[in-house]
């Protein structure tokens, strides 16, 4: 299960994660975005202890959406110590999230 991020625990829950954090932009309306999620659970699940999964709702949180220059969404963004290592914009399966991020 992802945590979900706010601007009050982003702080806590990734920048000082002592594993990688990929960020999942969302909204309930993005059809895409639904679809992402199963996919994102699978990748989760299967690199659990490597890697955190999160998910920011674009709505609820304006502020990470636009610290991040979130423009199309879902949009997943890996962090390393803080800061945005890597990028992909669009629906992406389990395995393209690992290649992506683990790769």
């Amino acid at each position: 299960m992802s945590a979900v991020i706010t601007k009050d625990n982003f702080d806590a829950e990734v920048v000082k994660s002592e594993v990688p954090v990929v960020l999942d932009f969302w909204a309930t309306w993005c059809g895409p975005c639904q679809m992402q999620t199963p996919e994102l659970e699978k990748f989760a699940e299967a690199h659990e202890g490597e890697i955190k999964t999160a998910k920011v709702n674009v709505d609820e949180q304006p502020e990470l959406a636009a610290q991040f220059g979130v423009q199309s969404i879902p949009t997943l963004i890996l962090v390393k110590g803080g800061e945005e290592a890597k990028r992909v914009v669009g629906l992406q399966s389990a395995d393209q999230l690992a290649a992506q991020f683990l790769g």
